[in-house]
């Protein structure tokens, strides 16, 4: 019970970090972040539900108003953002991604991580994205599916690097890749 509070306190503080990398702002004001490769990564390496509750847990101290979003943002305001529908849909982005992995557990650990992260961590949270994205800037579902575009060329090089990240993880520490438990 400890390490799993440990580990979903260590990368929903993960996602907090990648947010720290230099962001590049849309003139739609979404910015294309590291952040979302951290949600693949707790879906990947922690597994569904630990993966889930740890981008829950980013969620929720965003909420409150901690400013660990990519360019210092948190707070109740940034819901009311382009951005809400990919900061709700981060938690359920983890989970799908997470159990898409534990549902490929056959498969070597690349493949399966980069698949999952695919799927889960960029199909399953565009879609919240995009719904966000049309309530919010008052867009047609087609237009704001139009401009996420932009998102995923960097988005597929962050669910292969998720790949790579998970497959070095189970190398040097099998027991550590909870998503294979």
């Amino acid at each position: 019970m400890e390490r799993n509070l440990t580990l979903i306190a260590l990368f929903a503080a993960l996602i907090a970090a990648l947010g720290l990398v230099p962001q590049f702002t849309l003139a739609f004001g979404v910015p294309i972040t590291a952040q979302t490769m951290g949600v693949m990564l707790c879906g990947t390496i922690l597994g569904a539900w630990r993966g889930g509750l740890a981008a829950l847990l980013f969620v929720a101290l965003v909420a409150l108003g901690l400013p660990i979003l990519a360019g210092g943002r948190g707070g109740l305001g940034v819901f009311a953002s382009p951005t809400v529908g990919f900061l709700v849909g981060f938690p359920i982005a983890a989970f799908v991604t997470g159990w898409l992995m534990q549902a490929m557990s056959r498969m070597a650990v690349l493949p399966a991580a980069v698949i999952a992260s695919v799927l889960g961590g960029m199909v399953v949270l565009y879609i919240p994205g995009t719904l966000g994205m049309s309530a919010t800037l008052g867009k047609t579902i087609p237009e704001a599916l139009a401009l996420n575009l932009p998102f995923m060329p960097g988005d597929l090089i962050k669910a292969v690097l998720a790949g790579f990240v998970t497959s070095a993880v189970a190398r040097a520490r099998p027991d550590s890749l909870l998503s294979r438990a």
